[in-house]
C-alpha cells in the first residue's frame, strides 16, 4: 500500500518529470556523450559534429549540464565520467539501448487514456515488431538492464547438479551467460524468435561462451521446444500474456525439463493487493498499452498458474532485486 505523504511540489514534479526524461533521451538519440567525451566543444562545434542547429543544440546542452549530465566550463561542454561510462557508446557500459527503448514506449504512454477506455494496446509490439531500430532498442536494452541483475542472481540462485539449461525467450541470451560463467558445468539452450538469433549469437560470442550456448529459433508459444534440460528459466515471459496462454507454456516448458528439473520465473511481482509495489503496478500498465492480455501477476497468482502447470514444491526465493522483480521456482515431479 502506498504511503506517500503528497505535496502540490511534488505533484507538479510528477507531472511534468517527462521533461528531463525527454532531454536525457535527446541526449543519447543525437550521440551527445559520445562526441564530448573527454573533449570540450562548443555548442557550434557539437551542432557542426550532429548536423543540428546552433540554437537548439545549446539550449539541449546547457539543459544537460542542468542535469548534471555534462560539466560547462566557460561557454564548452564535456561528458561528466557517469556519463562517459553510461550514455557514450565508446564505453562498454553503455546504457543507450534501454535509454531509447523507454523512448519507444513514450508515444503509446501519452495515449494511456485511450488504452484504459478500450481495453487494449494502442501502440504495435516493440519487442517483435518491424521497425528494426525499436526492435534492437528493446532486445539490447533488454540486455542492458539483464546485465545489472544477471550477475546477481547467478551468483545467488544455486544450480549444483544441473548440467542444462533452457533459456525460453532468452533475448540476447544475458542470463544463460551469466549462469553459464557462475557454474563452468552448465550449458544451455536460447530459445527466441530468428530475428533475436544475430543479438544473441554476438552477445555469446562477445563472452567467448558459443561452445556452450546454442541458440535455437522458433515461437515458444506455437512451436514444439527442444527438450532435455535440468533448469528452465523464464525471465520477463510470462507478462505479455493473459493467464491461460501463461499457464500453457509453463507446461510447455515443464514438459522440456527432466524428471526431477526445476522450472524458474522471474517476473516483476505484485503484492496481493495489486496496489504494490509501484513499478510493477507500473508495469502493468505498459503492458495494457502494448499487449491484448498482458499483466503484471501477484506471488499468488504465479504460484497458482506454476501449480495448475503441474509443478510441485512452488516457491519464492528469497532474493532481494530490484523493481519488484522476483523469482518463483517449482519443481517436475
Amino acid at each position: 500500500m502506498a504511503t506517500t505523504e503528497w505535496t502540490i511540489p511534488d505533484l507538479l514534479q510528477l507531472s511534468g518529470g517527462y521533461w528531463s526524461a525527454c532531454a536525457l533521451h535527446a541526449g543519447v538519440k543525437l550521440d551527445i556523450f559520445s562526441v564530448l567525451e573527454g573533449t570540450a566543444l562548443t555548442a557550434v562545434e557539437v551542432a557542426q559534429l550532429r548536423g543540428t542547429k546552433q540554437r537548439g543544440t545549446g539550449m539541449l546542452l546547457d539543459a544537460l549540464s542542468a542535469l548534471g549530465l555534462l560539466e560547462k566550463l566557460g561557454n564548452t561542454f564535456v561528458t561528466t565520467t557517469f556519463a562517459a561510462n553510461n550514455l557514450s557508446k565508446k564505453s562498454p557500459g553503455y546504457l543507450g539501448h534501454i535509454i531509447m527503448h523507454h523512448h519507444h514506449l513514450m508515444s503509446g504512454w501519452a495515449r494511456l487514456d485511450e488504452a484504459v477506455t478500450s481495453g487494449g494496446p494502442v501502440r504495435e509490439s516493440v519487442s517483435h515488431g518491424d521497425d528494426e531500430i525499436v526492435r534492437e532498442s528493446f532486445l539490447m536494452g533488454m540486455f542492458n538492464l539483464a546485465s545489472q541483475l544477471a550477475p546477481i542472481v547467478a551468483r545467488n540462485v544455486s544450480l549444483s547438479g544441473c548440467r542444462t539449461l533452457l533459456d525460453l525467450g532468452g533475448g540476447p541470451g544475458t542470463y544463460a551467460i551469466h549462469f553459464c560463467l557462475a557454474n563452468p558445468e552448465l550449458s544451455a539452450v536460447v530459445y527466441d524468435l530468428p530475428t533475436t538469433r544475430i543479438f544473441a549469437e554476438g552477445t555469446i560470442a562477445r563472452f567467448d561462451l558459443s561452445r556452450r550456448i546454442a541458440f535455437t529459433s522458433g515461437d515458444f508459444n506455437d512451436d514444439p521446444l527442444p527438450s532435455g534440460f535440468d533448469v528452465a528459466w523464464l525471465s520477463h515471459i510470462l507478462h505479455s500474456d493473459g493467464p491461460a496462454v501463461s499457464v500453457a507454456l509453463l507446461h510447455k516448458a515443464a514438459a522440456a525439463l527432466n524428471s526431477g528439473g526445476v522450472l524458474m520465473v522471474q517476473e516483476f511481482i505484485l503484492d496481493d493487493d495489486r496496489n504494490s509495489p509501484l513499478f510493477p503496478a507500473l508495469f502493468s500498465l505498459n503492458m495494457l498499452i502494448g499487449t491484448d492480455a498482458g499483466q503484471a501477476y501477484s506471488e499468488t497468482e504465479l504460484s497458482v498458474m506454476m501449480t495448475e502447470a503441474g509443478l510441485s514444491d512452488v516457491q519464492r526465493l528469497v532474493l532481494e532485486l530490484p523493481n519488484g522483480a522476483g523469482i518463483m521456482t517449482g519443481r517436475k515431479l
